[in-house]
């Protein structure tokens, strides 16, 4: 090229499905009234991979490029002009950026503090919709790019597997860079004075972090953690699944001061889910992820004060109110508790299953898990609506799934649309009356050793992943026994737990043995495993809460 010949920059991104939309004269104008127009001149950096506290920018003139981190050589994401607002879903919830924003072409922008943003969003829903599908879509496109953090590590190594496992179920757009199958990984290595042994490691805006707790990598993304040892609220809520959230929303809204700990992520098992089908108001489905961040978004905005990574490990009564402990040293009082903690995943009784987990063996069937064994063979246990979820899929990932079930009736779990459009499935094979009995592989599953319960036959089936929804056994242990639990672990609620403790009166619907403690969702005895009922005991629990608080007083015996 010429010396003299002008530098074009690169076209403007395609907007796909919503992730990029232009913006109108209108409602531009209308977010002047909240901002700042200013020129840009090329190389001006709007902000940067790791940055926090931003504004939101509106394109009006020139180009803006967006990178997966700092300089020329970073990769291209996306390239905005006039109309784009830039940022991602980061902005909203407070965490660190996931790239970087530079003028490749001057001219000008609209900056508006994301406070003033938030408030615009309240006077034009349909402004504010537009902007968070559009931050939904990019996460999901940063997620599928594989942009963000870059964990490197072996496969084998139980710490990778943590960080792999905390960044996919909190959503955070990251790279896996395994030092066994990836031939970059030793120069990368290499070049940042790290031994193997050393690893894992996190890459992320400049640092390199060896081997960093969970905490610690929230604590640099941005995730809220808990702000001081001791604090007094009106509600604490353990567990952010569907009924959490929901529990969250509805007390945050009605003036209530909330804090939702957790010990993984928000989303609880739903955030597992590829997609709900069955849920209210989204006729075309909505992702377990992006209920999640929704319902997230919709709590903070209230005034919810979620954290996470944020384990409980106990309860005690104490001047008239309940005090949880966390993280060991912590603790929070609370004049009331909700607890949505859920149940955890049951393991296939087979030999070497923890060999497998996280290099084979997944209890999420989402896009991360999808990018890991994409094109190649899978199995799928279970029998319930997560099975079938999974089973869908998948189908849509790899070329052959097979779905494992102990029993002869596919409909006896699953709900019958689910039933339906499996058996629709070309490459769906459903094994009847089947139980996997050994898991082969060297590092990593290259097949199964299946039985048919009928006949005792066994055969070998090729799967390069092996997805496990065989149930949950309830989260309750960090209870200590306080609550009645029923014979299988559940808590008990209403008429079924042990007279209140309160003299006269008996525990209200959604309440334990122990008076102002509630319990929602999948981790209460004989609810609905379901998304919307979990939803509606979380809602409905933030009622009796206030029964409760303005109703009964104290705790007995305070």
């Amino acid at each position: 090229m010429d010396a003299t010949t002008p530098r074009q920059s690169p076209p403007e991104t395609p907007d796909r499905d919503g992730a990029f939309p232009r913006l109108g004269e209108w409602q531009i104008e209308a977010l002047s009234r909240d901002g700042e127009r200013r020129r840009t001149e090329a190389g001006e950096v709007l902000f940067r991979q790791g940055d926090r506290d931003y504004d939101f920018f509106v394109v009006l003139a020139g180009k803006v490029a967006v990178r997966d981190g700092d300089g020329p050589a970073a990769r291209l994401v996306a390239v905005h002009g006039a109309g784009r607002f830039l940022g991602e879903l980061s902005l909203l919830t407070g965490h660190a950026a996931f790239f970087t924003a530079e003028v490749i072409e001057p001219g000008a922008v609209l900056a508006v503090p994301v406070e003033r943003l938030r408030e615009r969003a309240l006077l034009d829903p349909a402004l504010g919709d537009l902007i968070l599908r559009a931050y939904l879509l990019r996460r999901e496109f940063l997620i599928g790019l594989g942009a963000g953090l870059k964990i490197i590590g072996s496969r084998f190594s139980p710490d990778a597997r943590r960080l792999r496992e905390f960044t996919a179920r909190n959503r955070l757009p990251h790279r896996w860079i395994d030092v066994e199958e990836e031939a970059e990984a030793e120069a990368l290595l290499h070049r940042l004075g790290v031994a193997p042994d050393e690893t894992p490691i996190v890459i992320w805006a400049g640092q390199v972090m060896r081997n960093p707790s969970s905490a610690e990598l929230a604590r640099v993304i941005g995730l809220k953690l808990p702000r001081a040892p001791v604090t007094t609220v009106d509600l604490v809520v353990v567990g952010a699944g569907p009924a959490g959230i929901a529990a969250a929303v509805y007390g945050a809204s009605e003036g209530l001061a909330t804090v939702v700990l957790d010990a993984v992520a928000v989303g609880g098992q739903a955030a597992t889910t590829s997609r709900i089908e069955n849920y209210l108001g989204f006729p075309s489905g909505i992702s377990g992820p992006e209920l999640a961040e929704r319902g997230t978004i919709q709590a903070e905005k209230f005034g919810a004060e979620i954290n996470v990574p944020c384990a409980t490990t106990g309860l005690e009564q104490r001047d008239g109110q309940y005090v949880v402990s966390y993280d060991d040293a912590k603790r929070v009082s609370t004049r009331a508790l909700v607890v949505a903690t859920g149940a955890r995943y049951r393991k296939l009784d087979v030999p070497r299953l923890e060999d497998f987990e996280g290099a084979g063996v997944y209890y999420a069937a989402t896009q991360m898990e999808a990018m890991m064994c994409r094109g190649d063979p899978v199995v799928v246990v279970g029998g319930g609506n997560s099975a079938g979820q999974a089973t869908l899929y998948m189908s849509r990932q790899a070329p052959m799934v097979r779905l494992v079930i102990r029993h002869d009736d596919l409909a006896r779990d699953m709900s019958r649309y689910l039933v339906d459009r499996i058996a629709r499935t070309p490459n769906v094979e459903v094994l009847t009356c089947t139980e996997v009995r050994e898991l082969v592989g060297d590092g990593a599953l290259e097949a199964l050793v299946v039985a048919d319960l009928r006949t005792g036959e066994q055969r070998r089936i090729e799967a390069r992943a092996l997805f496990v929804f065989i149930g949950a056994d309830p989260h309750t242990g960090w209870l200590g026994g306080q609550v009645e639990l029923d014979e299988n672990g559940f808590i008990l609620t209403g008429s079924s737990a042990a007279p209140c403790a309160e003299p006269g009166l008996e525990p209200s619907m959604l309440e334990t043995s122990l008076p102002g403690v509630f319990a929602a969702g999948d981790v209460r005895s004989g609810s609905v495993k379901r998304v919307a009922s979990a939803v509606g005991e979380g809602a409905m629990a933030v009622q009796l809460v206030h029964a409760h608080l303005h109703g009964r007083g104290p705790l007995a015996g305070a």
